[in-house]
């Protein structure tokens, strides 16, 4: 029997016969809810400065030199580790890490062309019932369905900056000028989503937010032209921008892509066929380089949103090590990223 028809027969078994009881699980973890500040600060600031110095030693280092490259390689995991707080942003609320998401603004999200706004405000309806798996979810496409649409997809994540740049340097100042077009902005030009079918509702809160944080990028992103025009700047800095934005982009593609099964085709789900439509990859050491900040527990992650990325490894340990729960929940788990991958390019065979 095949690894895809061994882990699709696991699910089918787990969804009829779950021993995960609720009560049980929420007690294993009850004290892992509270987020340590000091940890979110001391990561966030390490990653963007070991980050964007390696990213100034690309620029002024010898083009596709070996220390080159290798700056570059560095300031995409360290870049990419900084970027995926955007997530915790999204799940920890602005009481618990206060200004955490301005300051992440500033250093990762603006320069990047990814304010916070195009994932905070979305990514939620991806965790609801209602919504996860349907056609209404941001983050959610049949793949298991289709290996066209996996491969389209994981090809496409190379050009995203080109969509940034073409949404935050062309599209921006339009949008202030005319506010209809603004209006358009916000409701289709605002959301980091894979669905396209995906509209994002409009509230003058929303548009508020977009206005100031998209003139805000524009503004540091004309500075740095300026910069550049003036000789102050070399102009190969946007070059090694696009080839580290673009590396971080496959890279988070490839983890989105073996992060769930994608085997639903729009009906709505419940908690237990959204956790087991959900993959938990533990790894190694080296598995934090492509799903940092807590995400290769994104299983875990979708059956307790709320848990801080820090405590999720001991979340993990917890349940694995009760002989009641770990049975049924270590169906839910993958040996690597290319297992996860394989299965479902895999399941889309002729498709």
């Amino acid at each position: 029997m095949s690894a895809t028809a061994i882990a699709e027969e696991n699910r089918s078994s787990i969804k009829e016969q779950s021993s995960l009881d609720d009560t049980t699980v929420k007690g294993l973890v009850r004290d892992l809810h509270r987020l340590n500040q000091g940890i979110y600060w001391i990561d966030l600031i390490g990653s963007c400065l070991v980050g964007w110095a390696s990213f100034a030693a690309a620029v002024a280092l010898r083009p596709f030199s070996p220390w080159m490259l290798a700056a570059v390689a560095l300031s995409v995991c360290t870049l990419y580790r900084a970027l995926c707080f955007m997530h915790e942003i999204t799940h920890q609320s602005a009481r618990s890490l206060p200004h955490f998401e301005t300051v992440w603004n500033w250093f990762v999200g603006f320069p990047l062309l990814m304010p916070s706004f195009v994932y905070v405000g979305v990514h939620q309806s991806h965790h609801r019932i209602s919504v996860y798996g349907t056609a209404q979810d941001p983050e959610y496409l049949p793949f298991a369905h289709s290996r066209r649409m996996t491969t389209v997809f994981a090809l496409e994540s190379l050009f995203i900056p080109l969509a940034l740049l073409l949404r935050f340097v062309v599209l921006t100042p339009l949008g202030l000028v005319f506010p209809r077009f603004q209006q358009m902005l916000v409701v289709y030009g605002s959301s980091l989503t894979m669905n396209l079918k995906y509209r994002r509702e409009y509230t003058p809160e929303l548009v508020k937010k977009v206005r100031r944080d998209s003139l805000i990028t524009f503004a540091i992103w004309g500075a740095v032209a300026a910069a550049a025009f003036a000789g102050l700047l070399p102009w190969r800095i946007f070059l090694v921008w696009f080839a580290v934005d673009s590396l971080i982009s496959f890279v988070n593609t490839l983890r989105t892509l073996g992060a769930h099964a994608y085997e639903n085709e729009g009906e709505q789900m419940d908690r237990t066929g959204q956790l087991l439509d959900s993959i938990d990859t533990p790894g190694a050491f080296y598995t934090e380089l492509w799903a940092p900040v807590g995400l290769r527990y994104h299983a875990l992650h979708h059956y307790f949103p709320g848990i801080p990325y820090h405590n999720l490894a001991e979340a993990y340990r917890r349940i694995m090590s009760h002989v009641l729960v770990s049975a049924d929940y270590s169906k839910m788990t993958s040996p690597s990223l290319q297992q996860s991958l394989r299965e479902l390019y895999r399941k889309g065979e002729g498709k």
